[in-house]
């Protein structure tokens, strides 16, 4: 069996392919300065594309800027989404005062389950 084994090569080590006859599309650099760190990472897009206005630093992670005539653009956040929390939308629909009458409410109920009462009230 050992002699009429496949001789060749692993699968996915290397492209049988050529690069003779392809043309690759055009491509343009763009650069973004990361304004916590203030390194500037290289970004290549096709010519066709349009760049985005911000891009994640690869040394830190933080937002970098793109460089327009060797100046990072100001990014407009004005219009972003702030994210809502819990205690945001809870008191949307209820007044301080009725969650505070609800909380006592709860408290009396959990401390008479318990068979304790509040001492000094």
């Amino acid at each position: 069996m050992a002699d009429r084994s496949l001789r060749g090569m692993r699968l996915g080590a290397q492209s049988l392919q050529s690069e003779e006859g392809v043309s690759f599309s055009p491509r343009v650099n763009h650069s973004y300065r990361c304004g916590t760190c203030g390194r500037d990472t290289v970004m290549t897009f096709s010519a066709e594309a349009e760049a985005p206005e911000a891009w994640e630093c690869k040394h830190c992670g933080h937002e970098a800027s793109l460089i327009v005539d060797s100046k990072p653009v100001v990014i407009d956040h004005s219009e972003d989404k702030v994210a809502r929390t819990h205690w945001d939308m809870l008191l949307e629909r209820r007044t301080r005062e009725e969650l505070e009458e609800l909380l006592e409410e709860r408290l009396v109920a959990l401390r008479a389950r318990r068979g304790t009462s509040k001492v000094g009230v």
